[in-house]
């Protein structure tokens, strides 16, 4: 840079830079950088009040007949009492100073709640449900569309179809659920959002009686429960799904039939384009090896078509909802719940 100034120096500032490579933005910005100096403090005016005015104004808020009462209030009394310490501003101004100022009101304070943090390396070691609402023809008119999914192979495990959210029939859909996949006590946890019925004491209770331990998203954080809203995704994107429904049987027919072809026939992009059904029966590898070998004989018959030997589209190993930062180790099916 002492080459640059003594160049400027000879010429000027814009030759110097070009011959320099350097643009002028940068060599302004650099000198006044080198120039710049801290700040100076304010100085005290010398008609701001003194300590002890600070300290009778202080003593005055505080007195029982002014403790309840705004600054404006103080102000105006006082003046009405002949006594001027000072501004409504300045009272301001000295209760912020010592940390007095802040609303009056009730605030609602949020207790911390822990992410939910839950890995399953295999099928039928963490299911996610949820209930989502279906249109019907009556004014405002829904039915509860209850759905259980394992997340680790996208299956749904069981669902059912009512008229209004109850916990008593979330209680039979999961319980259903478990017997029919044969869990073993301390085999599952069962993640949900902080829905009524999600929390209720029925559902608590037949799950301390399952031996499943229980998870909750956080309240008002809707992608703790990624799968379940994913899969209500899928199921309402259909180009078939009807904008309402005409009565529960048509609902219950269409259902059935959507949740068929989800299980065995939907390839899903999250499972290597596997279906659920393949996945949590165990036929995943069956089915990669038999596309590993079309692919392979693909290859062989033309191999100038493709730039390296094709293979399928992995199965991932384990499934998350939360992942922690890196360096945390997380062992078994869940950490939190």
């Amino acid at each position: 840079m002492s080459t640059l100034r003594e160049l400027a120096a000879a010429t000027d500032t814009a030759t110097a830079c070009r011959a320099m490579g350097i643009g002028r933005a940068s060599w302004y910005r650099q000198r006044q950088a080198r120039t710049s100096v801290e700040p100076k403090s304010r100085p005290q005016p010398a008609w701001a009040l003194t300590e002890s005015e600070r300290a009778q104004v202080i003593k005055t808020l505080h007195e029982p007949r002014f403790v309840d009462q705004a600054p404006a209030e103080v102000y105006a009394t006082l003046l009405d009492e002949g006594t001027y310490l000072c501004s409504e501003r300045t009272m301001y101004r000295i209760l912020a100073a010592t940390g007095e100022v802040h609303e009056r009101r009730d605030q609602i304070r949020h207790p911390h709640v822990a992410k939910p943090e839950l890995i399953a390396r295999a099928p039928n070691q963490v299911w996610s449900w949820d209930i989502t609402k279906l249109r019907t023809v009556e004014k405002w008119g829904y039915f509860a569309l209850y759905v259980v999914l394992d997340i680790f192979s996208r299956y749904v495990v069981g669902w059912t179809l009512t008229v209004r959210e109850n916990a008593q029939v979330a209680k039979n859909l999961i319980e259903t659920g478990c017997e029919r996949q044969g869990i073993a006590v301390g085999q599952l946890t069962l993640h949900a959002d902080h829905g009524q019925t999600m929390i209720s004491k029925t559902l608590a209770q037949l799950l301390i009686d399952l031996g499943v331990a229980k998870s909750h998203s956080r309240p008002h954080v809707s992608n703790d429960n990624p799968y379940s809203e994913a899969q209500f995704k899928t199921f309402k994107y259909r180009p078939d799904f009807p904008e309402v429904f005409g009565s529960l049987e048509d609902a219950t027919g269409y259902c059935r039939a959507t949740f068929d072809w989800y299980n065995n026939q939907h390839r899903h992009a999250g499972l290597g384009l596997l279906t659920p059904a393949d996945v949590h029966y165990g036929r995943a590898q069956e089915v990669i090896t038999h596309r590993q070998q079309v692919l392979n004989d693909a290859h062989s018959a033309h191999p100038m078509r493709f730039r390296r030997p094709p293979t399928p589209q992995p199965l991932n190993r384990e499934v998350w909802i939360n992942r922690p930062q890196p360096g945390i180790v997380v062992v078994g099916p869940s950490t939190t719940a």
